[in-house]
């Protein structure tokens, strides 16, 4: 993101300089937010609080049925999706909490991403523009799904998953790149509601999974050179994406044994063997139809093998018998019912519950959930009171529905609520006021460079391990003394933090700059501008009463939680320039931008309760 920054009259040079929003934003980040907002956690966090939603409640038992107040309602949404609007505020306290959540897992499925790119045009073999080469309509791809599908609650989880079984279009170095990270997009929404066996076996058998972690192409032993399985996916499908590392019990603490040790949940015997069952696997390309590109005479692949599960080669697959955790594959069994063996083995281990529920708290609601909490998520997991195992629809409305999410207590408490992300500051922003693009580009690229753009971009995440560590505890703070966790912390350091306002700044005043809007392609022309922008339609309706215009934002961004201090002094910065109906329209938008990116820059926005 580039072009003209924001004049200086609309971040008011009085009372409220750059330098001064710098170091404000800096003080949050490194101190306020983490003394305050993430601390205490296991002792002091909701773990220990009294009153609602601190002991398990039965099934479906909730306590906050419903929302009593606007405040209440935008909490949820926020939590829930990306935004809260006027009319989804309106809903929820219409309908209550349950109501709405079903209605919303039970709404059809937008158009997927992978659609978007051939409406876009980005199938097209042509030498010129190389899409079967290039990753960048992967980044307009998922950020149009995020800023636009009417699925929003979907599209959230899908979010939170794709931060659990990582796949990084980063670490994708094959044809039609793209395609491949938008299958992969579509594939975990579309399980989104579905149940967790499912969505492990398509994770396991994705083909941008299997190149990213070497179970395409991943063949048997071989004695005569020496030769073993890859062993990439066997450990992490395990570590990452089923049991973790240790031990647990139902409520996420670690299992001890008679020394008070922390217990193993696999060794390196079960990594060896499990990966017996992950080879012979490989892209399918079956429906393979090709194309020669006419100036380099490369042939093409179509864009099918992206979307497609991979396929068995027999002959690749090893025939060894393989042990792992309690669970033997006798020799000779074909790779199909090998593959059942082990992910039935590993989804009904014990672990699977608590060890993705804790995430998904951790992804949605709170950095430190109480065990009890913890305890409730993993029960759902268990049994969704029918007696089925792995229902995702029941985790996540345990998750939502929780009274440690929805009861008041949180609000007052250090140890509760969580760092909102850069990417979902972003996606708030751009559903809160209308955002568009002009010539339905949606050129929005990788925002991961932490001095100059947000420091994080969906899909992108550097490694496996994702944007930061579940257990991630910053370094030198108070909360290292206590060991406890602020996951999204990881992201943060003075870089990105200037650079997160830097970006913000320009973005919340005159949109989104982008290259030839009209093409699809990575280019410049003449039309080059501002093709995404933001309508801040009701906001320029409330200028020229900044208090009223602070009160609005607080409401759809913080749901409410801005101290009135931070309020008054947001008003008395706006103030200090005047802005009247007479006013030009650019003064008009210069006090709404300001008055976005001041509340956007605030402790009590970027830490989400």
């Amino acid at each position: 993101m580039h072009g003209p920054e924001l004049s200086d009259t609309a971040v008011v040079e009085e009372t409220q300089s750059s330098h001064a929003l710098h170091a404000k934003i800096s003080a949050a980040v490194a101190a306020s937010a983490l003394a305050t907002a993430c601390g205490g956690g296991g002792g002091g966090g909701p773990a220990a609080a009294t009153g609602p939603g601190t002991t398990p409640t039965t099934p479906g038992g909730f306590s906050y049925p419903g929302a009593t107040t606007d405040e209440e309602a935008a909490r949820f949404l926020l939590q829930a999706q990306f935004s809260a609007s006027d009319a989804d505020i309106a809903a929820v306290r219409s309908r209550g909490y349950a109501p709405w959540l079903a209605e919303q897992m039970a709404a059809p499925a937008s158009m997927p991403g992978f659609d978007w790119l051939n409406l876009r045009g980005y199938g097209v073999v042509n030498s010129a523009t190389s899409y079967y080469d290039n990753s960048y309509p992967g980044d307009y791809m998922i950020w149009n799904q995020l800023m636009t599908s009417s699925d929003a609650v979907r599209k959230r989880i899908a979010l939170a998953l794709s931060e659990f079984f990582v796949v990084s279009l980063t670490g994708l170095d094959f044809s039609w790149r793209s395609y491949a990270i938008a299958a992969w997009w579509d594939m975990l929404s579309a399980n989104a509601f579905g149940n967790f066996r499912n969505l492990l076996q398509d994770v396991t058998l994705n083909p941008a999974m299997g190149y990213y972690l070497n179970t395409k192409g991943n063949l048997k032993e071989n004695v005569a050179t020496g030769r073993a399985p890859d062993e990439n996916y066997g450990r992490e499908v395990m570590q990452l994406f089923t049991l973790g590392l240790y031990l647990l019990n139902t409520d996420g603490t670690d299992k001890r044994d008679g020394n008070g040790n922390k217990q193993e949940t696999y060794t390196q015997s079960d990594i060896t063997n499990i990966a017996r069952v992950f080879t012979g696997w490989d892209f399918d390309q079956t429906q393979n139809v090709t194309t020669v590109e006419p100036v380099s005479g490369r042939t093409i692949p179509n864009t099918v093998f992206t979307r497609i599960p991979m396929r068995l080669n027999p002959a690749n697959h090893s025939t060894l018998a393989a042990t792992f955790l309690g669970t033997t594959v006798p020799a000779n069994t074909d790779g199909v019912t090998a593959l059942k063996t082990a992910l039935d083995t590993l989804f009904n281990h014990p672990n699977v519950g608590p060890f993705f529920g804790k995430q998904m708290i951790q992804r949605l609601v709170t950095s430190n959930p109480s065990p009890a909490y913890v305890a409730r998520v993993a029960s759902a997991f268990n049994n969704n009171g029918a007696g089925v195992r792995g229902d995702l629809s029941a985790v996540f409305k345990a998750v939502l529905l929780d009274d440690e999410a929805r009861g008041p207590a949180g609000l007052s408490q250090t140890g509760f609520g969580k760092l909102r992300e850069p990417m979902l500051r972003l996606v708030q922003w751009g559903r809160t006021f209308g955002i568009t693009s002009a010539r339905g580009s949606w050129k929005i690229g990788d925002l991961s460079d932490p001095a100059t753009r947000l420091g994080q971009s969906p899909l992108r995440s550097p490694s496996v391990f994702n944007f930061f560590r579940p257990g991630y505890v910053p370094p030198s703070t108070a909360l290292s003394a206590t060991q406890t966790p602020a996951p999204e912390f990881q992201l943060v350091n003075e870089s990105s933090v200037g650079g997160y306002l830097n970006a913000m700044q320009t973005t919340i005043r005159s949109g989104i700059f982008v290259n030839a809007p009209d093409l699809p392609q990575s280019t410049s022309n003449a039309t080059n501008g501002y093709d995404i922008t933001a309508a801040y339609t009701a906001e320029l309706a409330l200028v020229t009463d900044a208090t009223a215009l602070v009160k609005r934002l607080n409401l759809l961004l913080c749901a409410g939680q801005m101290s009135a201090a931070n309020q008054t002094l947001i008003v008395t910065a706006l103030n200090a320039t005047a802005v009247t109906a007479s006013s030009t329209d650019s003064a008009k938008r210069d006090r709404v931008g300001a008055a976005v990116l001041l509340v956007m820059a605030s402790s009590e926005y970027l830490i989400q309760k």
